[in-house]
């Protein structure tokens, strides 16, 4: 059914839509633009022509590369002068019923053979097509702000889609020079969808008190390797955005634990703190800037240390830690049980320092542990139990501080800060990919170029060790009671294997 796309139909000139007509213009594309609002189209197109000056002025692009794009992107006045498009893409205001009667009232006005691309974030393509006499020419064509910047797009197969639409779309979003990935029709489709675990965890931490807003971020940003704080990030966003999106997915998934918001957000998002833009939000901002920063945690004043007995999961990491420990100049117990003296540190996967300190049989009070899934070169975790004395807490703290990398000392939790939010990302992805909503490939370049992951979440998972993933989450649950932390199938299965996330399952036909 599909043809080739030479004319592009840009309905709604607003932020998103003027950054679709650009790439596409870019891309040798002609474009209509159209916009309800008297003079926006042309205002839209002065506003790009400044754009591509200013691209020519950094030497991003060629003067004559400007002034081609700029030729091929004309406002028209009247929507029928959409007659003669390939393909519309509609980018108006979020809303079921305006994206509907957009779409039905193109499908009087465009040829049989052109394409509709609705760049929805948040509805379901198939609901919006199904007021359509051609549903299957109605496809997801979901671009990220800001579009030129955010080289993914997703692609969404409706119910009713013709495969081949979606294969002209993908292949236009090449000609773009933008990725893009395929999905099914499904509540945040891959990107939104993979992104609730970061900063639905990352609330959830914070809500049970086991850490302040900067100690979360920083352990996520410098151990975990993330560009952002998942708090810093929820106020560049702005909660406005991001907490009606938590509970849209959370509706659409019929209540799954797994997306489950947080109140303090909600009650962030009522008394107006919603982020940056505000000046208000898990921070305080003037001029867009940060003021008052957390500060790390002050490394304490020790005399003299303590000898350190260590108990870890396996000897690979036993050897990891005291090599450590050796190089900070600590004196390590090699005894089978610690002396009345030493602090005890244990390295565990997915308990609480309770439960570790019960399962490896040491006194609470004088034991930490410490989290080996993140980098100990760039930050080190310590989490206390109840009883930890303060004295070895300081201890365990000005030690692993010797030699400058952060420290962060966080309260009992189960799998610390980052072990809680990675195994989360990993398992939410290996959820996504369970239920075909996108491949193992697409899923990865998707989250990775539209969340700006440091990996893709599957390759990831490979990475840190599927098999210990799992450990985590089921101890996670183990401990919580909590279905929110169920490993999905996906994962379950190929570590037990010992197969890779991004092995996709055989054809059943």
């Amino acid at each position: 059914m599909a043809r080739s796309i030479n004319i592009m139909g840009l309905v709604g000139t607003g932020v998103m839509g003027a950054g679709i007509a650009q790439i596409a213009a870019q891309a040798g594309v002609q474009v209509r633009l159209y916009d309800a609002r008297e003079g926006a189209a042309s205002t839209a197109r002065d506003n790009l022509a400044a754009t591509l000056g200013k691209l020519v002025a950094k030497g991003k692009i060629a003067q004559d590369a400007a002034d081609a794009a700029l030729a091929l992107l004309k406002p028209v006045a009247a929507i029928e002068e959409l007659a003669d498009c390939d393909m519309v893409v509609e980018a108006i205001v979020e809303n079921l019923d305006a994206k509907r009667g957009l779409l039905t009232q193109l499908e009087g006005i465009v040829d049989a053979e052109c394409i509709l691309a609705t760049n929805t974030s948040s509805l379901s393509v198939s609901a919006i097509a199904t007021a359509c006499r051609h549903p299957q020419r109605v496809a997801g064509f979901h671009f990220f702000n800001p579009v030129p910047l955010m080289k993914v797009v997703e692609v969404i197969d409706g119910i009713a889609t013709d495969p081949a639409v979606s294969d002209a779309l993908l292949e236009l979003a090449r000609r773009m020079g933008h990725t893009g990935v395929r999905a099914k029709d499904t509540p945040g489709f891959i990107v939104n969808h993979a992104g609730r675990a970061y900063g639905t965890e990352a609330l959830k931490i914070l809500g049970e008190g086991v850490a302040q807003q900067g100690e979360v971020d920083r352990i996520l940003r410098e151990g975990a390797g993330f560009r952002m704080g998942p708090l810093e990030l929820f106020d560049l966003t702005a909660l406005d955005v991001s907490h009606p999106v938590m509970e849209s997915i959370f509706n659409q998934f019929y209540h799954d634990p797994r997306y489950t918001p947080s109140p303090l957000t909600r009650q962030m998002l009522v008394a107006g703190r919603v982020g940056r833009k505000v000046g208000q939000g898990f921070y305080r901002y003037q001029n867009g800037q940060m003021v008052d920063a957390p500060q790390p945690q002050p490394v304490p004043s020790v005399e003299q240390l303590p000898p350190v007995w260590v108990a870890s999961e396996n000897a690979v990491d036993r050897q990891k830690l005291v090599g450590l420990l050796d190089a900070l100049g600590a004196q390590v117990e090699e005894g089978d049980h610690p002396s009345e003296q030493a602090l005890c540190l244990i390295a565990p996967y997915g308990d609480d320092a309770t439960t570790a300190t019960s399962r490896f049989g040491v006194d609470a009070a004088r034991t930490l542990c410490i989290d080996l899934l993140t980098d100990l070169s760039r930050h080190r975790t310590l989490m206390m139990n109840p009883a930890t004395r303060p004295d070895m807490r300081a201890a365990a703290h000005a030690l692993f501080a010797r030699d400058g990398v952060g420290v962060t000392v966080i309260r009992d939790s189960v799998g610390f800060v980052a072990q809680r939010v990675l195994a989360m990302v990993v398992n939410l992805a290996c959820d996504i990919a369970q239920q075909r909503i996108a491949s193992p490939e697409d899923i990865d370049q998707a989250v990775r170029l539209g969340l700006g992951y440091p990996q893709g979440p599957l390759a990831w998972g490979d990475n840190l060790g599927p098999r210990r993933l799992l450990t985590i989450l089921e101890r996670m649950v183990s401990v919580t009671n909590d279905p929110r932390y169920r490993p999905s199938p996906w994962l379950r299965r190929r570590a037990q294997l010992g197969l890779s996330l991004r092995l996709d399952e055989p054809s059943a036909v």
